[in-house]
């Protein structure tokens, strides 16, 4: 395959995160930040993402299987959870982070249980599409632009 190709099928992927709704602009604007002094730091900042909000889902776990349940310690930790998620412009898992808290302030156990499920399933699947989509801009590598010589 040769890099034009690899560099269209990288910005396809990336155009469908956008049309789908699992991406919004903060990714642009991280995106923006990136330069050749740290060409990977959009994806350095999606697997911090990653590493350190793996704990937060584990203490929502945790906390949504004791009984009676802490409204206001589960509200605190899904605020921390959207703000990472936001962060990087995780839009569907957003959404599902401002559900769960409206669950909490209405004290709806069973919503805060089912967004959670939701929310975790989107968190994977954008975990799934944005590894494709580092791998495969990895392998296309940067895209040389060609100057006529003076």
């Amino acid at each position: 395959m040769d890099k034009i190709h690899s560099h269209r099928q990288v910005a396809a992927i990336k155009h469908s995160l956008f049309d789908q709704g699992y991406l919004d602009e903060q990714f642009i604007q991280l995106e923006e930040l990136q330069d050749d002094a740290n060409p990977n730091f959009v994806e350095e900042i999606v697997t911090l993402y990653y590493r350190d909000s793996s704990r937060l889902i584990s203490n929502l776990d945790h906390t949504l299987e004791r009984n009676p349940l802490d409204f206001n310690k589960l509200d605190t930790l899904m605020h921390q959870f959207k703000g990472s998620s936001s962060s990087i412009g995780a839009k569907r898992v957003k959404a599902e982070c401002t559900l769960f808290r409206e669950y909490c302030r209405a004290r709806n156990g069973e919503g805060c249980r089912r967004s959670f499920q939701q929310m975790k399933k989107e968190y994977a699947t954008l975990r799934k599409k944005l590894e494709t989509y580092f791998q495969l801009a990895r392998q296309a590598g940067p895209l040389e632009t060609a100057y006529r010589p003076k």
